[in-house]
Formats: structure tokens, C-alpha cells, sequence
């Protein structure tokens, strides 16, 4: 914004310019860091001489939102009510575009004139696009193929992205990518305190022996009954995904899991795979269930009730289709599991598993309930998801401490998933990058071309290339990249305001991991701790097993879709 002098500047003989507006882009989202210039009567030299209340050159800067605000101070004799402004508008990746905007009439005053002009700037391929571009891309071969740790490959980006951005574009403008505040702002820190909080709560719970425990009442319940038993780690493991992180889930389940297995004389990954796509199925239903989700209702403001009344209903019926479909892919794996003796087998883990800390899980329980309540009812009280969590690991973090049966330095160094969150940080920024350079408008324009504007057709695109693509790369780089596109066709597409188009990107993203082996989190972290265990399974193999459910899943996702909206 224009800096204006002190009081003590003498402005006799001048009058005062107002000088407000928008800058916005072919989509009508405000553009920031735009640089304003104003002259008066397309005279530099005149204006730089009678412009005494700006300290070099007459220059407003668009501020996060795309608008500016500058008061100007000129001589009588050179503004009038009938008089233009010239304005120069201009930003690395956009036409440098001028107009000449009208004066209005001065306010009774007489001493003050307004200048209102909401301007819209189009965007350019210039050298700072293809940077931007190529990094990203390399940044997501590095992530998708685990070539890097995806913390690192996400770093390496968007510090390159940034240097870029202060080196060369110091020494040309257009290979300027971002700013530093841009990066910053891209980061979206109700995705990060909602993780967090969830990681703090999910922690903590973890030292009570809870999940341990559910795994043996699970096996209590089927007696033996190996169908009955999948059946029933896939509905709790479905429960759980909904409501904590689903990777922590498969991390402690996962182990418990192994271990019935191979008393019952099955391949553990005869259960384990169907409780990796049903972590992926259970964590699709809310809004704190998957990755994916929390950023979709971040971004576009769902809320918790949303999530379970558009996704739940699916989520359900899906789960009843894996039933099924587990019957038919490990029925015959299922039939091998046999124990001589299963009451001996039950006592066994029951003495194995048991809940270890009572008092703390009673807290716990409680604290996440009214956590959960706050998720359902953050809508009434204009709330951020993120606020709940954190308010619920402070809680339980507090009773932990205060009773000495919590250690804070494993809680902070062991249960927090650092990387994870620093990872989600840099991703933000990367995709923050392409998004100022222009890539993510030229996506949405070649998918509103694609779809001709038909609600079906866009439906249908988003849903399927979000499954396949989250199949085949992590699910959240992919998401990040596609919600400003999605806002976009949500805007311009008639009938999309109802959100379906954010629904189809939920349904894509996380049915869609369940796709390949590297689709999801949940699935690289149980296969590895089965790997670790002697168990392994190839790219490959996993993909013939699970790609035909994926498929159905998403078709039933998009039958759903269709009928609703």
C-alpha cells in the first residue's frame, strides 16, 4: 500500500486522491503482490513532481485478497472531476495491462476526489511458469516414487521454488515465482493443528492398551470363525479410520493382526489388506479420517456433518461390497485358519492384551468425545476444526502430565509426527507455487473445456481422474493440487454449487488409494511393518488384488453421486 507522509506535510494547494479497488484474474480470484502504478494524464514526469506524499514512485501493491488502497496528493490544477487516471497494472506471469480510469466528483470538502477501478489482469507463460512447473513435477516423481523421503522432495521444491524466486527474479521479474508471504499464506494451518492435535490424542490413548484390546475382543467375537473375524477387524478398523488418523490405526492394529494370523495358520496379509481398504473406506466418511478430507473441508469450508451425511452413506454400502469381496479374493486363505484350542487361544490374549491404564483411557474417552461433539457442532459456533483438536490434546496432554503417566518428551518427539507435518507445510507451498505461476488455472480451463460445463461429464472427470491419479501417486499431493481447480469449476459450472464437485474429489482421492500399494499412507506403513515381519507382497500382486475393488468402490461412488445431486 501507498505510504503516506506525516501530518506535517504541507499540502497547500492540493487536493487528495482516494485510490481503491480489486485485481483479479480470468477466474475472478483476487490477485495479490500486483503492482499498481498511477499517473496522472499519462504524464510520469508531471506526476512524479507534484506526488509529494509518496516516497518514490506512485506504487500500490495488492494485498492477499487482490485489493489495494492509496492516497495520493496532487496539485488542483492537474485532477478534476472529469480528469482520468492512468493506471499501469503488472505482475511476473500476467499482461502488464493499463487504463484509464475517471475521476469521481470531490466530496463536499472540495479538497478530496475518489478513484475506484476493479481491473482484471491475464495471465502469461513466461519463464517463471516452466520453473515453476518443472519443479513441481520433480518434486511429485520424487514423492509419488519414493525416490526421497516425501518431507525432503517437498522441502527441496519449495526452497527452490523460493530462491528462484529472490535470485533470478531479482535480476528479471518474470522468473519470480512467489514471495515469501505468499508461501506462507499458501501453508494452511488448520490442516496442520488438526493433525497435531489428533497425533497428540491418538498418542496418548495408545499407552492405555485400547487398540490392542479392541483387536482381542474382535477375535472373542468370531470364536474362531476366520470370515467372521475379517469381517469384524475391517468394520472396527472402518470405525476407528473415521474418527482418528488411519495410518496410527493400521500401526497398532497392524501388529496384533500379524500375530492372530499366524496362530490361526494364515497369511497375515490375508487380513491385512482387507483392513488397509477398509481404513482407506472408514476414513473416507469424515471429515477427519483422511488426509484428503481435512484438507477438502479446510479449504472449502465443510464442515464434520457435511462429510458424514454426502460420504457416509457410500461408505457404508462400499463396506458392505468388501464383506463380499473378501469372501471371494481370500475366502479360500480364510478356510486354512483353524485352533486347536480357542478358549486356551482367547485366555491367551487376553492375558496378552489388556488394557493397561484405565483411568487414562476413562479421560480419554471422555475428552475425545466432547473433541467429537466440537467436530459435529463447529458450524454453531463459527469454529475451526483444528480449535477442537488442539483443545482436546491440551487436555489430555495436561491429565497426562499432571499424573506423571504420560512422559511430554515421547509425546512431543515420538507420537507427533514431525515429518508429517512438516511434509504437508512444504507441499502447501509448492502447490502455492504452481498455483501463482498459472499451471492450476490452465488445468481448470482445459477440464471446464473438457466438460463443455456439463455438471455430469465434470462429475465423472474429477472422480475418476482423482481415483486413478491417487492410485498411481500419494493421494495428498494430488488433492492439494486439485482443490483450487475444484473451487474453480464449483464457480463456474451451473449446478456445482451444491459441492458435489468436492464430494467427487473426496471419493477419487481416498477410494482411489486403495488402488495400488503406494495410493495411501495407511497402505505404504502396513505393508512395511508386514514386510518387516517376513510378509511381503509386490507392487504388482497387491494391484491385482485390490485395483478391481478400487474400481467398483468408485463406480458406486459415482452411480451415488449422480442419483443425489
Amino acid at each position: 500500500m501507498a505510504q503516506q507522509v506525516g501530518e506535517q506535510e504541507d499540502h497547500t494547494g492540493q487536493v487528495q486522491l482516494e485510490v481503491f479497488g480489486k485485481i483479479v484474474n480470468s477466474h475472478h480470484r483476487g490477485v495479490s503482490d500486483v503492482t499498481v502504478q498511477l499517473l496522472t494524464e499519462g504524464d510520469q514526469r508531471a506526476m512524479d513532481r507534484q506526488v509529494v506524499s509518496l516516497q518514490a514512485e506512485n506504487i500500490i501493491l495488492t494485498e492477499s485478497d487482490g485489493t489495494y488502497q492509496g492516497r495520493l496528493w496532487v496539485k488542483k490544477d492537474l485532477v478534476a472531476a472529469d480528469s482520468l487516471l492512468e493506471m499501469t497494472v503488472y505482475k511476473p506471469g500476467y499482461e502488464k495491462k493499463t487504463s484509464l480510469i475517471p475521476v469521481s466528483d470531490r466530496f463536499t470538502d472540495g479538497a478530496t476526489f475518489i478513484v475506484n477501478a476493479d481491473l482484471q489482469i491475464e495471465r502469461k507463460i513466461g519463464p517463471g511458469f516452466w520453473v515453476a512447473t518443472v519443479v513441481f513435477v520433480l518434486a511429485y516423481i520424487l514423492i509419488s516414487f519414493e525416490l526421497l523421503h516425501r518431507t525432503m522432495a517437498a522441502m527441496l521444491g519449495a526452497s527452490i521454488m523460493l530462491v528462484i524466486s529472490y535470485t533470478l527474479g531479482t535480476i528479471n521479474p518474470e522468473y519470480h515465482i512467489l514471495s515469501y508471504a505468499s508461501a506462507i499464506r499458501a501453508i494452511d494451518m488448520n490442516v496442520i493443528f488438526l493433525l497435531m492435535g489428533m497425533m497428540i490424542i491418538v498418542g496418548i490413548l495408545k499407552h492405555t492398551g485400547i487398540f490392542q484390546w479392541c483387536a482381542f475382543k474382535c477375535y472373542q467375537l468370531a470364536r474362531g470363525n476366520v470370515l467372521l473375524l475379517a469381517i469384524i477387524l475391517m468394520s472396527f478398523t472402518a470405525v476407528a479410520s473415521a474418527f482418528l488418523d488411519n495410518v496410527t490405526t493400521m500401526l497398532l492394529l497392524a501388529p496384533v493382526t500379524i500375530e492372530i494370523a499366524l496362530s490361526l495358520g494364515i497369511s497375515p496379509l490375508a487380513l491385512l489388506i482387507p483392513e488397509i481398504l477398509a481404513s482407506n473406506i472408514g476414513g473416507t466418511a469424515t471429515l477427519i479420517g483422511d488426509p484428503p478430507n481435512i484438507m477438502i473441508g479446510s479449504f472449502a469450508g465443510l464442515s464434520f456433518l457435511q462429510f458424514a451425511e454426502n460420504l457416509g452413506p457410500v461408505c457404508v454400502v462400499v463396506m458392505v461390497i468388501l464383506f463380499a469381496y473378501s469372501k471371494v479374493v481370500w475366502g479360500s486363505e480364510f478356510k486354512k485358519g483353524q485352533v486347536a484350542d480357542i478358549q486356551k487361544f482367547i485366555d491367551n490374549l487376553r492375558q496378552e492384551y489388556k488394557i493397561t491404564d484405565a483411568t487414562l483411557l476413562g479421560v480419554g474417552l471422555v475428552v475425545m468425545g466432547f473433541v467429537v461433539f466440537l467436530f459435529l457442532t463447529h458450524g454453531i459456533w463459527h469454529m475451526e476444526v483444528s480449535i477442537a483438536a488442539l483443545f482436546g490434546a491440551s487436555l489430555l496432554f495436561t491429565f497426562g502430565l499432571l499424573t506423571r503417566k504420560v512422559d511430554m518428551l515421547e509425546v512431543i518427539e515420538k507420537d507427533i509426527e514431525w515429518t508429517t507435518l512438516l511434509f504437508f507445510m512444504f507441499l502447501f507451498i509448492l502447490v502455492g507455487g504452481v498455483e501463482e505461476a498459472g499451471l492450476l488455472d490452465i488445468v481448470a480451463d482445459g477440464v471446464v473445456a473438457l466438460s463443455h460445463g456439463n455438471l455430469v461429464v465434470s462429475i465423472c472427470l474429477v472422480l475418476w481422474v482423482s481415483a486413478i491419479m491417487s492410485a498411481f501417486v500419494d493421494n495428498i499431493p494430488f488433492t492439494a493440487t486439485m482443490l483450487p481447480i475444484v473451487a474453480y469449476l464449483t464457480q463456474v459450472i451451473p449446478g456445482a454449487e451444491s459441492g458435489v464437485l468436492w464430494w467427487a474429489l473426496a471419493f477419487g482421492a481416498c477410494f482411489g488409494g486403495n488402488g495400488t500399494m503406494i495410493g495411501a499412507s495407511a497402505n505404504v506403513v502396513t505393508l512395511g511393518i508386514s514386510e518387516s515381519a517376513g510378509h511381503s507382497i509386490g507392487f504388482i500382486p497387491f494391484m491385482k488384488l485390490v485395483f478391481p475393488f478400487m474400481l467398483i468402490s468408485v463406480a458406486v461412488a459415482n452411480v451415488w453421486l449422480l442419483l443425489v445431486y
